[in-house]
């Protein structure tokens, strides 16, 4: 069953687009996660299935019912905001049952078996009776998360509700958002602009890039098969490296080079239609280093090597070009090294660079 629909949903700010089209099919049950960067309009999409923004054209769907015109209050989702919105003048208690004041707790408990059910469930039990103020920035998300699902909401929306912790707190907390919504199988879309931690907790990912959809899948397909130039650029560290195509059946491309005339040929498992000039995208940790037995292999140059404890960042001048490896070895790489490369970690991912 459908949690939430959009189909073909714009909405336009002083006649400027914000969505363009946007369509989407988020099952019951999914943790949906929008991500892309400022200004993509990935916070416009979630204000617009909450009832904040009223779309220009489109159709929003909540558990298969139009919601066109109806009120926010009404419409039977939780939501956490990007800065929390604890009241001040509230206890923890207070603020977490704010919620039940317009909709009875679900279950058939009382108000106040409610909120402490939800303290336990975010690890929040015995700190009802503090102020907001008393409490870290980790404390406060947990106590929006448990007002958020007070009422016992069909959908869950949270707005970049980790941006302002630091980063192990971020990855702490993740963890718990993820596990909170595996428990009670809640559908959730949670809007991020961090590619790292949209791939970690999301069950399908939608990519945004200016006001449109450019790529919904699996976080390992999106890592993977990036279907676009920019989602390949956004999504993780990435080698983009221009080509031309020498045949279609079976196809191939010839890489680009600045300042050689040695030809490489990739074979690739298919291309754009009447491409004539193709970009190829190649993870770092699929460029192997020292793997002169590869289908491919490549005479490189190290320009710098990063130190990240487990793992080296290698990064390589090839023809002109820059190449950047993950290297797991013992030791920093010498200052010339073969690149190996299969075919089969190479992928299209639109035409030439405009």
């Amino acid at each position: 069953m459908t949690g939430v629909e959009l189909t073909d949903v714009s909405v336009t700010f002083d006649g400027v687009p914000a969505i363009e089209s946007v369509s989407l099919s988020i099952a019951e049950g999914e943790f949906f996660t929008l991500v892309g960067p400022s200004g993509c309009g990935k916070t416009t999409t979630l204000r617009t299935v909450a009832g904040f923004e009223t779309p220009d054209a489109g159709v929003v769907e909540i558990s298969g019912r139009d919601v066109a015109g109806v009120p926010p209050e009404d419409r039977n989702v939780g939501v956490v905001f990007q800065n929390y919105a604890l009241f001040p003048h509230m206890s923890v208690r207070e603020n977490v049952a704010y919620g039940l004041r317009y909709r009875d707790p679900p279950g058939d408990v009382s108000d106040e078996e409610r909120v402490t059910n939800l303290l336990e469930l975010v690890d929040m039990a015995g700190m009802g009776d503090r102020d907001p103020e008393e409490l870290s920035g980790g404390q406060q998300q947990r106590i929006a998360l448990a007002r958020a699902l007070a009422p016992g909401p069909e959908v869950l929306l949270l707005d970049e509700p980790l941006s302002a912790l630091d980063a192990q707190l971020r990855e702490r907390l993740r963890v718990v958002i993820r596990d909170l919504q595996q428990e009670l199988g809640i559908t959730t879309i949670y809007v991020t602009h961090d590619q790292a931690e949209a791939l970690a907790i999301s069950d399908r990912v939608a990519v945004m890039h200016g006001g449109r959809v450019e790529q919904i899948g699996p976080p390992e397909d999106i890592y993977r098969e990036p279907a676009t130039r920019f989602v390949a650029e956004f999504i993780g560290d990435n080698n983009l490296l221009e080509g031309t195509v020498v045949s279609t059946n079976p196809p191939k491309v010839r890489l680009s080079a600045a300042d050689s005339h040695q030809e490489t040929i990739i074979p690739v498992d298919s291309l754009p239609a009447a491409s004539e000039h193709v970009t190829l995208s190649i993870r770092p940790e699929d460029v192997r280093l020292g793997d002169e037995s590869a289908p491919i292999t490549l005479s490189a140059t190290v320009e710098t090597v990063e130190f990240l404890g487990d793992t080296y960042r290698v990064h390589c001048r090839w023809n002109g070009q820059s190449l950047l490896v993950t290297y797991a070895g013992d030791s920093a790489p010498a200052e010339t090294v073969t690149l190996g490369i299969d075919p089969e970690d190479v992928a299209v991912v639109g035409g030439k660079k405009p």
